[in-house]
């Protein structure tokens, strides 16, 4: 863990900015994208701590915020850990059970700068008057044009041009709290610096250059930690792993999710014996027709395997026929303890090149049929 004098330093400025949140006329409030990964959150709260430090705005509280709510923090496994090892506590981060920006909007009392992305999700479009600066590594959408300080360039992660800023204005000022952050942030965003991988710039790796001796961690060492952290679901429940990397979906009336897991089935019937019953009580508590489980992992070869649930049989028969007329060669796997067959199926998956995203339009086309067929039932 970071130094007790890294951590009080970081930790002041958070709790700072949590008490500022009711105490001053204006926020100024610095966010990443909505899917809140982990350089989302290093991006929005370093940032946020350099704005602080360097604009010091007497009516104005910089505020980093991280737009999930708490409760979804524990899904982000390698950001819990690596917050936890920087010395930040959870309780210090602002999430958006913590902050009313519709109530700020309305009072005209919003600034937002956007780290990490550059243009608002469903969720906060409405604040695109409320964009005053953006810095961020995707293709630009050539958005809120009023905005005079844009960075976007294509580097590896947001979280080198945040470190950037740091490295060049507060350099004397970077702990070993923040040095942390971002170096290990960098470092997963570009896999350990490899050029293979596409992602890494001359910017990434003179960032974690900088800042690695003042965050005292080796490279390797801290890549490999992020690395296993980021697979690491021993501590979440069978509802939390379905959750961590899920997607709901629409076809006609016909309402189906899909949850990518890192985890074998064998390997998750042995952590929780109530397995079967957990898919049926998720399901339900998302509203589900069918429940798709898409399971990769990495031991001792890269693997793919496929579950489904639905609590409509019928509906269940079709889609097991409709997949066994593709090319994913699905063979059946020894089922969880408590299985029904008329609801569940588990396979093995032999094409590994059906991810998510392949197999989710395939399911659509063949479940907007499905729905159309029941309209004509009826």
């Amino acid at each position: 863990m970071a130094k007790d004098q890294s951590r009080n330093e970081l930790e002041s400025f958070l709790k700072n900015a949590k008490n500022r949140i009711s105490s001053t006329r204006k926020l100024c409030v610095v966010m990443g994208n909505e899917a809140a990964d982990l350089d989302s959150m290093v991006s929005a709260v370093s940032y946020a701590w350099y704005k602080t430090e360097t604009a010091k705005l007497a009516d104005t509280a910089c505020v980093p915020l991280i737009p999930i709510s708490r409760q979804d923090f524990k899904l982000r496994t390698e950001a819990v850990y690596l917050f936890h090892e920087a010395g930040i506590e959870e309780a210090s981060l602002i999430f958006t059970d913590d902050l009313n920006l519709h109530a700020l909007h309305e009072k005209s009392a919003l600034s937002l700068i956007l780290v990490d992305h550059n243009k608002l999700g469903k969720g906060f479009a409405e604040y695109g008057a409320d964009v005053v600066e953006i810095l961020d590594h995707h293709q630009d959408e050539n958005l809120y044009p009023e905005v005079k300080y844009r960075v976007i360039e294509p580097v590896g992660s947001a979280s080198t041009l945040v470190a950037e800023h740091i490295l060049r204005d507060l350099k004397t000022k970077v702990d070993a709290s923040i040095a942390l952050l971002l170096a290990g942030t960098i470092l997963l965003d570009t896999v350990n610096l490899d050029p293979n991988a596409g992602r890494l710039t001359k910017k990434d790796a003179v960032a974690v250059a900088e800042l690695l001796p003042i965050a005292r961690k080796s490279q390797s060492e801290l890549f490999d930690k992020l690395q296993y952290e980021k697979f690491n679901v021993a501590n979440l429940s069978t509802s939390d792993i379905l959750r961590k990397d899920y997607k709901g979906y629409v076809a006609g009336e016909i309402r189906y999710g899909m949850s990518s897991v890192l985890l074998s089935l064998d390997a998750w019937k042995k952590k929780d014996s109530n397995l079967v019953a957990e898919f049926a009580s998720y399901a339900r508590s998302m509203n589900l027709t069918l429940l798709i489980v898409m399971n990769a992992y990495t031991k001792p070869k890269f693997t793919r395997e496929l579950a489904l649930y639905s609590p409509d049989s019928a509906l269940l028969k079709k889609v097991i026929a409709a997949l066994a007329g593709t090319d994913l060669g699905l063979t059946p796997l020894a089922p969880p303890k408590g299985d029904d067959a008329d609801h569940y199926v588990w396979y093995a998956q032999a094409n590994e090149a059906y991810s998510r995203k392949k197999l989710q339009p395939l399911v659509q086309n063949f479940l907007l049929g499905a729905a159309l067929d029941r309209k004509v039932d009826k």
